[in-house]
């Protein structure tokens, strides 16, 4: 007789997942937090003047890549997007002990010694994990966490190696770390082979980066109607970043950390974005989201645009009378507060036609149906139009209408 073989299966959670996913998904976000705190916590009592305002956001962001990491981990673990944020949560945990070990080294005296260097080095180029990382692969895979098809290989090949490339080969530039720094850079060299390597890798990451946009375009095409929502969460992230970040460059004299602020805002808006993608919490809200965007933003350029316009025209009008009072301001303000309601209907049934012709031509037949119906008295008629109103306006896969007789 043959010998049987006792096998036992994995413990399985809630919906059939297995404990051991959940618990190393939880315990990833956790240990990449507690590394944050910990590293910051050193290095700040070490010394307090080390901590700024703007590590708040870090640790913001941080926690938002860990929390939708180990939700997407625990509950998808086949999925790899989970365990790409879980990385870049991690790569912050990192970041605050290099910031403890830094701090650490500028009490140590003129040698802070080799790995005080690398910590310097991980620091200046962090931003290769958080940035770059989901910039190439999320896009990619997203949503199922698979690729479109094997042609797509390649791409997520350049992405790897250029990503990787560029962090070895910046971290090898001897003017890495600027002039003012206590620490040298370890890793630094003069070889000829940097600078090649450093534009091949360049043009790798730029293929896989460009690559992985256009690949979410093709998947956005071909997808059905629940992707299409999902990656209208991704896109409309996207999108936000997109305008933001060029602003918080350009704007950064101006207006200084206010500008890091709201692109850090704009970044925590991805994974938040990801999560409800993927996990599918209130997936259809994403139409609302992009309309009431469309429309506040229009309205806010256009009300700010007349505000200016009217200031301007009431200063050059009534210069003697408003040159020692705030009338222009006060009379301008009453004309924009006015123009608000307008405005805002105006701007709203603009973008309804022009982006969500659906829900445009859906009022428009209620509308239409509405004003009939007072008119219409004959059942057979009326109950015809009725479905066909119905079909029209909620597309349903079938319509039938039921009457109940009245007592005789």
């Amino acid at each position: 007789m043959s010998e049987r073989r006792n096998q036992v299966a994995p413990r399985a959670g809630a919906g059939g997942r297995p404990v051991t996913a959940t618990r190393l998904a939880w315990g990833l976000g956790a240990l990449a937090l507690a590394l944050l705190v910990a590293g910051y916590g050193t290095a700040i009592a070490i010394d307090a003047s080390v901590f700024a305002t703007l590590d708040l956001l870090v640790l913001a962001i941080a926690v938002a890549f860990a929390i939708v990491g180990a939700l997407v981990a625990a509950r998808h673990p086949s999925n790899p997007i989970g365990r790409i944020f879980l990385g870049v949560a991690l790569s912050f945990g990192l970041y605050g002990v290099t910031e403890g070990l830094q701090a650490y080294g500028s009490q140590a005296g003129a040698d802070p010694g080799v790995l005080v260097g690398a910590a310097a080095v991980y620091n200046e180029l962090i931003w290769v994990w958080f940035v770059l990382v989901p910039l190439a692969f999320v896009p990619l895979l997203f949503p199922d966490g698979r690729l479109l098809s094997r042609r797509w290989r390649p791409i997520a090949w350049c992405a790897g190696v250029g990503i990787a490339g560029a962090f070895i080969t910046s971290s090898l530039t001897p003017d890495l770390l600027p002039a003012s720094a206590s620490v040298r850079n370890p890793f630094a060299t003069d070889s000829p082979l940097v600078d090649p390597l450093s534009l091949v890798s360049l043009l790798l990451m730029y293929v896989g980066i460009f690559g992985s946009v256009a690949s979410i375009v093709v998947r956005f095409r071909r997808a059905g109607r629940v992707q299409r929502q999902q990656i209208k969460w991704l896109a409309a992230a996207g999108a936000l970043l997109a305008v933001i970040a060029p602003l918080d460059v350009a704007l950064e004299s101006v207006l200084g950390g206010a500008a890091f602020t709201a692109t850090t805002l704009a970044a925590m808006g991805l994974p938040a974005a990801v999560g409800v993608a993927i996990l599918r919490y209130r997936l259809y809200d994403i139409d609302v989201v992009i309309n009431r965007a469309l429309v506040y933003a229009t309205l806010t350029a256009s009300l700010a645009g007349a505000y200016l316009g009217v200031v301007l025209i009431l200063q050059l009008a009534l210069g003697g009378l408003t040159e020692s009072s705030n009338l222009a301001v006060a009379g301008s303000t009453l004309a924009v507060a006015a123009l608000f309601r307008p405005a805002r209907a105006r701007i709203q049934a603009v973008v309804d036609r022009r982006f969500f012709r659906r829900k445009y031509d859906a009022a428009r037949t209620l509308e239409a149906f509405s004003s009939r119906l007072r008119d219409q008295v004959e059942l057979g008629a009326l109950s015809a139009e009725l479905r066909g109103v119905v079909a029209d306006t909620m597309q349903p896969a079938h319509v039938s209408l039921w009457l109940r007789e009245g007592s005789r």
